[in-house]
Order: structure tokens, then C-alpha cells, then sequence
């Protein structure tokens, strides 16, 4: 039977360059808490238990991740790293195996850590190292004459010798948890910096004669934290990079991939073609042949096959069909939904409308709370008065109606199929079918009116 997976975040920092009152962990990345894309890489492994240890900030970490299924163990004072994994033990399985996270390490690799944790269920200690051109302030690998893994010195505590080794502890590593609860019991804070380092268990274990087996990510980026915001920064655009080297390996055309930004899930079909300065956030869908213009922001949506958004449109939480032109400039808000062949035009607004087949809604409109139908115009400058001050109410187009330009429709109102309403009406009845409707002021031309002239 394999032995259970324990994983403990390590996020009670308070991050003091970061210079802000916000947890360090807190701190967005893709749109995404720091802590959160942690979680994500440790949900991939199936753990049993996932202990977050959290400590500034105080009850900010919980309240922002509500997840029931995580423990939290809060470490008060911070005294270290070895005590902040000793606030985590009495939430562990120590018939199983512990894996040790860091909460402001976001990007390590699921496979990097599945490797670990074979290693670990085989009874050895697997430790993540990596060799760094400049290894500045992290602790060093010694290893012993036969290459063997012998103890972590910390960069502070590190004679001249040992600060030249270039191979650096990333803090991660995955080992027997009943085996970490004894070492953890022992260890000391006789250092420069009078903390219980989680390091010295490693030395522990080497004096116990256990196997101490190094292991190594695919890409230096995997074991890069974050404390300050130029490093933030730094990580946003290698995560950036790396989305969009996989976007672009799937098929997907980058106009430029250095001016894209993913900040959720970002899903494409074949021949998806995306121009440069665009975001997308949340969960977004693009089908085959979809083509986004620059400087779109698009967030919860989906996009049929072969729909083209042009330059700075904003969707949110829309559904656009098939062969739908939208833009430039549109603003598609929650509750829109687009059918086949539809038209939205420049400076139109959307919000909670469904529009029907082949519709069109050019040019300097609001269209809210409305029901459109099929081969519907409406013309320049319409607006649907969907809110009362009130309460809102719903407007109806029928098929093959055409509106004019300046129209307002006073909700709730009907407008019948096939009819039409000339230029400049106030709809405030319903509008029969096939015939048309318009409301306005008589037209008065004032001979020998002249125009005021200011006074001197």
C-alpha cells in the first residue's frame, strides 16, 4: 500500500521588502495568490493532508483561501524554519511521507515533485538543489570526497570555502514524516541568526546513515521565491513566457508572445490567432480560427469557432457564436450571449442580452436586459431603459425588426417581428409587427429668429 502524502506550506513570512500590509503570499501572480498556484502543484499529487503554516498577517491567510479541506497551523513567534514545520506535525500522518513547500515559491513543477515523492516512499530523504552562477543568500550543499550529500550550511553561517560552492538548498524537499517528527524534536538554534533551521535535519539524517538523494528542476525558474516586488515582477514575466511558449506550441499564433497575459485558464482551439497587449482572466474558451485584436480584455467568456474580436474590446462573462464580428471598442458585460453571424459595432454595450442570429448592433449603443432576435438592425445611438431607478426590465426584438437611430426603448416594451421604428422614437408601448412605429416632436422652422449675440 503506498504510504500517504503530507504536504506543508511554508507561508508565515511577512515579506518586509515587500512593503506592503498585504501577506507576502497574498500577492498576486497570473491573477492568482502566490500561495494559490502552491496549492494548485500540491492538489496535483493527491495528498491526503495539506497543512498551510501561516503566521503575519494573522487570520488574512485564512479568510483569503477558504478552503475546508486545508489544516492551518499558525506559528507565533516565527522562530525559523525547522519551528515552523514543528507547528505543522500534530496535523500530519507520520506513517506517511512528508513533502515541505514554500508558500512564496509558486512556479516548481508537478513532475519535479512526483519525482520527489517516489524518492521519499522508498524511505530516502529527497532534497531539491539547484546551482546557481550566483548563489548569494542561499545555504550551500556540502557534499563529502565521494560527491554524497553530507549537511546544508547557511549562507550566513558559511566559511569563505563553502561560500563558493555554487550548488544552493531550495528549501523543498520530501522525506518519511515519522523520521522528521524525531529530528525535529532535536534540533538546536546555535546559529547566527538564532533560528531552528529545517536544514540541519539533513545532517541528522546523514549521521543516521539515511540516504540523502539530491534532485534537480528542469529550469531554474521552478525554485525562484519571491521577496520583493521586482522579483514579483521578474516571475510574472517568466510564468508569462512559459504560458506562452505552451500556448504556441499547441498551435496557437502570438503576435508577440512578451506582450500576452494569461491570469487564469486560457483554452484554444487550432488556428487561434492573438494580437499583442491582450489579457485574458478567469476561465476563457477560444475556438478553432478565433481571432483577438490588440489590446483586448477578456474574462469568463467563451468564443465559438471563427469569431473575431477586434482592437480593445472588454468581454466579460459573455458567450459570443460562431462567426460573430465584435468591435472595435465593444464592452461586453455578464449575461451576453451572442449567437451565429452577429454584429457588434464600435462603442456598443452589452449586458445580460441575448442577441439573435445574424443581428447587428453597429454603432453608439445600450443594449441591456434584452432579448434580440434573428436578422434584427438597430440602428446608432439606441438605448434599451432597462432600470427604473428601481428595479430592472426586460425589452424584446422580435425577428427582422429594424430600429432606427436615437431610438429609446422603455422597458418593459415589446417589439413586434418585422416592425419598424423610425429614427428618434421613445418606445414606451409595445410596437405592433410589420409596420412602423415612431414618436416625435412636430418639426418647427422660426423665421427671422437670430441667433443671441454676447454682450459687450
Amino acid at each position: 500500500m503506498s504510504k500517504p502524502l503530507n504536504v506543508v506550506i511554508l507561508a508565515a513570512g511577512k515579506g518586509t521588502r515587500m512593503k506592503s500590509d498585504l501577506p507576502k503570499v497574498l500577492h498576486p501572480l497570473a491573477g492568482r495568490p502566490l500561495l494559490s498556484h502552491v496549492l494548485a502543484a500540491a492538489d496535483s499529487l493527491r495528498p491526503q493532508r495539506i497543512c498551510v503554516v501561516y503566521g503575519h498577517g494573522g487570520e488574512l491567510l485564512p479568510q483569503a483561501i477558504a478552503r475546508g479541506d486545508l489544516a492551518w497551523a499558525r506559528q507565533e513567534p516565527q522562530l525559523g524554519t525547522g519551528h515552523a514545520v514543528q507547528q505543522a506535525m500534530p496535523h500530519l500522518d507520520e506513517t506517511g511521507i512528508c513533502l515541505i513547500l514554500y508558500g512564496d515559491v509558486p512556479l516548481t513543477r508537478p513532475e519535479t515533485l512526483q519525482e520527489m515523492t517516489l524518492i521519499a516512499r522508498e524511505g530516502a530523504v529527497a532534497l531539491l538543489t539547484v546551482r546557481l552562477d550566483n548563489p548569494a543568500g542561499y545555504g550551500r550543499i556540502v557534499r563529502n570526497g565521494r560527491g554524497q550529500v553530507e549537511r546544508i550550511v547557511e549562507h550566513k553561517d558559511a566559511s569563505p570555502e563553502e561560500l563558493a560552492i555554487d550548488e544552493v538548498n531550495t528549501g523543498i524537499l520530501c522525506l518519511p514524516a515519522g523520521k522528521l517528527a524525531g529530528w525535529l524534536a532535536r534540533l538546536g538554534n546555535d546559529n547566527a541568526q538564532g533560528e531552528y533551521y529545517l536544514t540541519d535535519v539533513i545532517a541528522m539524517a546523514v549521521a543516521e546513515g539515511e540516504k540523502i538523494i539530491p534532485c534537480h528542476p528542469a529550469a531554474e525558474w521552478e525554485v525562484l521565491g519571491v521577496n520583493s516586488r521586482q522579483q514579483l515582477a521578474r516571475l510574472e514575466r517568466l510564468h508569462q513566457q512559459n504560458l506562452a511558449e505552451s500556448l504556441m506550441v499547441q498551435g496557437v499564433t502570438l503576435i508577440d508572445p512578451a506582450r500576452l497575459d494569461v491570469r487564469g485558464q486560457l483554452e484554444c482551439g487550432r488556428d487561434v490567432l492573438i494580437d499583442v497587449g491582450c489579457i485574458f482572466e478567469g476561465n476563457v474558451k477560444l475556438g478553432d480560427n478565433v481571432k483577438v485584436g490588440a489590446h483586448c480584455v477578456i474574462k469568463d467568456a467563451e468564443l465559438s469557432a471563427g469569431a473575431e474580436v477586434l482592437p480593445f474590446c472588454h468581454i466579460d462573462g459573455a458567450r459570443i457564436g460562431a462567426d460573430a464580428r465584435v468591435g472595435p471598442y465593444a464592452r461586453l458585460r455578464p449575461g451576453t450571449e451572442l449567437d451565429a453571424e452577429t454584429h457588434i459595432g464600435n462603442f456598443v454595450e452589452l449586458k445580460n442580452s441575448q442577441v439573435g442570429f445574424n443581428s447587428k448592433v453597429n454603432h453608439l449603443s445600450y443594449v441591456g436586459d434584452a432579448t434580440v432576435g434573428r436578422k434584427v438592425n438597430i440602428g446608432a445611438g439606441t438605448i434599451t431603459c432597462n432600470y427604473d431607478g428601481a428595479n430592472k426590465h426586460r425589452t424584446v426584438i422580435e425577428d427582422e425588426a429594424f430600429i432606427g437611430s436615437d431610438t429609446q426603448l422603455v422597458a418593459p416594451v415589446t417589439v413586434g417581428r418585422g416592425a419598424t421604428l423610425g429614427a428618434g422614437t421613445t418606445l414606451t408601448q409595445d410596437a405592433p409587427p410589420g409596420v412602423l412605429t415612431l414618436s416625435r416632436a412636430r418639426q418647427v422652422t422660426v423665421p427671422g429668429w437670430q441667433r443671441p449675440v454676447k454682450k459687450k
